[in-house]
């Protein structure tokens, strides 16, 4: 092989590399795909409660950014199985219209260690703010970008302050 060629298959090869990294930096994955595919219909708040998702307050991080007004399937919650198109929760964001948005789901399991599709669960001791026992979560922030990843819990771009009107 010729240092030309060698050199050229490096570059191309680098630059594969930096598009595949630049691609999942601003929140494209395969798992959050075949999460968007599997959960469209929730888009529509009526679409969860006609599942039996049941809304819980708006949830704001501490530092800055929330995860939206959870909409939780307590059947689900329960059984402690995780299917891609059956999330314990679905979150959306609370807009200044007084629409909800979806941005969101959380798979939920009280066995782990747990993942999906490869993709690792967070760990939440007890006590909890949830009034939970110990459990596993994953955030998929299918719907609308996180600066901090995908898998992220809270997303600085979602905001509750539309919530203090009401």
């Amino acid at each position: 092989m010729t240092t030309t060629l060698w050199t050229r298959r490096l570059a191309a090869s680098s630059l594969l590399s930096i598009a595949a990294t630049a691609t999942q930096a601003h929140g494209a994955s395969p798992l959050a795909d075949k999460v968007r595919a599997a959960n469209s219909r929730f888009e529509t708040v009526s679409a969860a409660t006609s599942e039996g998702y049941a809304p819980i307050p708006c949830a704001s991080g501490l530092t800055g950014g929330a995860m939206g007004i959870h909409y939780v399937n307590a059947t689900y919650l329960r059984d402690d199985a995780v299917d891609v198109g059956k999330p314990e929760a679905v979150m959306y964001e609370p807009m200044a219209d007084g629409t909800l948005k979806l941005v969101a789901v959380e798979y939920i399991t009280s066995k782990g260690p747990a993942s999906l599709e490869g993709q690792l669960f967070n760990f939440n001791s007890a006590p909890n703010r949830y009034g939970l026992g110990p459990f596993y979560e994953l955030h998929v922030w299918a719907w609308k970008h996180n600066p901090t990843g995908t898998f992220a819990d809270m997303n600085p771009n979602v905001s509750c302050d539309a919530m203090k009107g009401m």
